[in-house]
């Protein structure tokens, strides 16, 4: 397993570097201090995670994370951060992010959370599904469909959780735009929702894995 972990503080690579031996024995980690740094390394290797603080010397922020995504649109890329506002949270999702782990989580939760978006899912902190969400029920199992969407819906929604735009779906899955919004329409429609990073959240609160 290959990873890209981008921070400006060598002691927290330092302390990362040491966890995350216990997500695969055999994981190679590669290292970088700025976004351009991370850039150049992205341009001559395939990663299977990178991990990223938004709080970058140049260019950072959720600028740092369009220009990561742009650069490996295929690679699942988790924000790592010392803030945890839920409207940060909220942006990083919306810019494709399919992961935000607070600083202060503990170890285990960390490792977790990459268990998680490795496996296709999705990883919010709990405050921001606290805050979003009000029911007190249990988190449901592990789903790769949701109910009430068609297979063509979901197929929708499982772009928008990557991160794609309406045009790469349509060319993704052969439709119109036209056809992709009247499906992201009802998707909302079934959730509950008003937004893409809403239906996000909800398809990450109900549990749903990405194939």
């Amino acid at each position: 397993m290959k990873l890209l972990l981008i921070d400006d503080h060598p002691l927290l690579r330092a302390g990362m570097r040491f966890l995350l031996r216990s997500l695969d024995a055999g994981i190679e980690l590669d290292e970088a201090g700025t976004c351009d740094e991370a850039l150049e390394l992205l341009a001559g290797r395939d990663y299977d995670l990178v991990l990223l603080d938004l709080m970058l010397p140049g260019r950072n922020g959720l600028s740092a994370l369009a220009a990561i995504r742009d650069a490996a649109p295929g690679v699942p890329v988790v924000v790592v951060s010392g803030e945890s506002d839920p409207g940060m949270v909220r942006a990083a999702i919306d810019g494709g992010a399919m992961g935000f782990i607070p600083k202060s989580s503990t170890p285990e939760v960390m490792i977790q959370a990459l268990q998680l978006v490795l496996a296709h899912g999705i990883y919010l902190p709990p405050m921001v599904l606290e805050a979003a969400y009000t029911s007190s029920a249990p988190a449901p199992r592990a789903a790769s469909t949701l109910p009430g969407l068609t297979p063509r819906q979901m197929d929708v929604l499982r772009g928008v959780i990557k991160g794609k735009a309406n045009k790469a779906i349509a060319k993704e899955l052969e439709l119109s735009e036209g056809t992709v919004k009247a499906h992201l329409s009802a998707v909302f429609q079934a959730l509950g929702v008003h937004s893409r990073t809403e239906a996000v959240y909800a398809a990450a609160n109900q549990g749903l894995r990405l194939p």
